[in-house]
């Protein structure tokens, strides 16, 4: 599939597209390679020793959030879905907020945890865990699809560099630093991406407001298309909701930032994950802008999730290009980096441990890591190459499954009640019906659908199946393929 241009000539050269991508991926391998250095135990590899101070937790908090759909799917919401679009997107800071005391709560269960589904596990038994895995496993491997096919989409677009090539670059960039040095060299490099991304955003947004006039951007909007405008639009309302919903269920259940939490110092994580949503919430809107901004400019636009680059490099030229190419790259690198390193947990723990006939020690899970990264990179390579749909499209297409998760983690973490029967029917029934809406209504209403029903019969099953769990049991157990069922007390009556 060949993606349209908005003219025939790119802002800037292929030589130069294919420079910086050479500049940044040694950069990047390099800072990886040395931030990795202690990552020898598995330990090291999956939670950075569970010793991450605020500076750096803070700041991969921000750089993981600030992903290629936070720099490209905000315009692409504005522009689609008006100013309610561009604030639907800002809401996915309240995830972040709420899993500030979240993230505590779970350093305190769990001190020497590891993933999320391995709280499932122990909180619920198998029945809960089951789909809980299939979920986290779907979701991460979407997200990590939609992070690649940005990476070629923005290549393309601003200097040239085929789809393909782009794409391959991205990902197997970050399979190398990652493989080699695991969350160390994740959170080591989120840092210095966390700061390039904010400078150049601030940059950015200056420069194209003083570029661009805001009353001839309004005037424009109410002539050729007021209902970007109509604080009434239903979609944009409904997209306001589910994408709140769904940032509340991708932060609650994704094992992204479950790993990060148990790799925080003790007390660590609130404070953490509380600044991260501060620093993050104006993002949005600033890359909004620039959706808002494209009818007024006559920019035509056939990809619409690429009218935040498109826009910003008309505006500013090659100098914008080159920020904007620079942010980007950045945004995307410290997503993927992310996602290949918890995914590849979730891959040890609760797939090849649990499986395992014989006892695994540390230096087998390191090693089993490894291949876990390899073999995630080769799959989003595969899945992105055809290049199908927009980034929405394919990243809110786990939507509805993320936001039935929400319900199960919240329950789980501060309700001794909430039983395995109603973790389990509310993902599967919130995941179906969800879809459903997905394919029937749309995918603005996908997330929202989902995480209501989850919602309605968690709370209905768990009324009729009580359940008296024991906290204490999730420290002592910590690792334990079985906890659930014998971490019960008497049933509750």
């Amino acid at each position: 599939m060949t993606i349209a241009q908005v003219s025939g000539d790119t802002i800037l050269t292929a030589q130069a597209g294919y420079i910086l991508l050479a500049i940044f991926s040694v950069l990047w391998v390099s800072l990886g390679l040395w931030w990795g250095r202690k990552a020898k135990s598995y330990d090291g590899f999956s939670v950075a020793g569970r010793n991450v101070g605020l500076a750096l937790a803070t700041a991969t908090a921000v750089a993981t959030w600030i992903t290629s759909n936070t720099t490209m799917l905000a315009p692409q919401f504005a522009l689609q879905l008006g100013i309610w679009g561009a604030l639907a997107y800002c809401t996915a800071s309240f995830g972040l907020f709420a899993f500030a005391p979240m993230s505590g709560r779970i350093r305190k269960l769990m001190p020497n945890g590891f993933t999320a589904v391995e709280f499932v596990r122990q909180r619920y038994g198998r029945l809960g865990s089951i789909p809980f895995l299939i979920i986290s496993l779907f979701y991460a491997i979407t997200w990590l699809v939609s992070m690649t096919m940005a990476g070629g989409k923005l290549l393309y677009v601003l200097s040239g560099i085929p789809y393909e090539v782009g794409m391959t670059v991205v990902l197997g960039v970050c399979v190398l630093y990652t493989l080699f040095g695991g969350m160390y060299a994740v959170i080591g490099t989120d840092f210095i991406q966390s700061l390039i991304i904010l400078i150049g955003l601030v940059v950015v947004a200056i420069a194209v407001l003083t570029q661009v006039d805001i009353t001839e951007v309004h005037h424009t909007l109410q002539v050729e298309r007021p209902m970007l405008l109509d604080v009434l639009f239903p979609a944009a309302l409904m997209a306001l909701f589910n994408n709140m919903l769904f940032a509340f269920g991708e932060i609650f259940h994704s094992n992204v930032w479950w790993s990060r939490a148990f790799a925080m110092r003790d007390g660590i994580g609130p404070k953490a994950y509380a600044l991260g949503g501060l620093i993050w919430l104006p993002v949005p809107i600033v890359a909004g802008f620039l959706g808002l901004a494209a009818p007024a400019l006559g920019i035509g636009i056939s990809q619409p999730d690429t009218v935040g680059p498109l826009v910003a490099a008309t505006l500013l030229g090659t100098g914008g290009a080159l920020m904007v190419f620079i942010v980007v790259f950045c945004s995307l690198a410290s997503s993927i980096d992310s996602l290949l390193a918890a995914t590849g947990d979730l891959i040890v723990n609760d797939i090849a441990e649990p499986l395992s006939r014989s006892p695994v020690n540390d230096l087998i899970k390191r090693r089993w890591s490894s291949y876990a990264v390899i073999g995630l990179g080769i799959l989003a390579w595969c899945l992105a190459i055809p290049n199908y749909g927009t980034l929405a499209t394919v990243l809110f297409f786990a939507g509805p499954m993320v936001g039935s998760c929400l319900w199960p983690i919240v329950g789980g973490l501060y309700f001794r009640w909430a039983s395995p029967i109603a973790a389990c029917s509310s993902m599967v029934l919130g995941s179906i019906v969800g879809l459903i809406a997905y394919f029937t209504i749309g995918w603005f209403t996908a997330s929202l659908i989902g995480a209501a029903t989850s919602g309605m019969v968690f709370i209905t099953t768990s009324l009729i199946w009580k359940d008296n769990f024991n906290f204490a049991s999730l420290a002592s157990s910590s690792n334990s393929e079985l906890a659930g069922p014998e971490a019960r007390l008497e049933p509750v009556e």
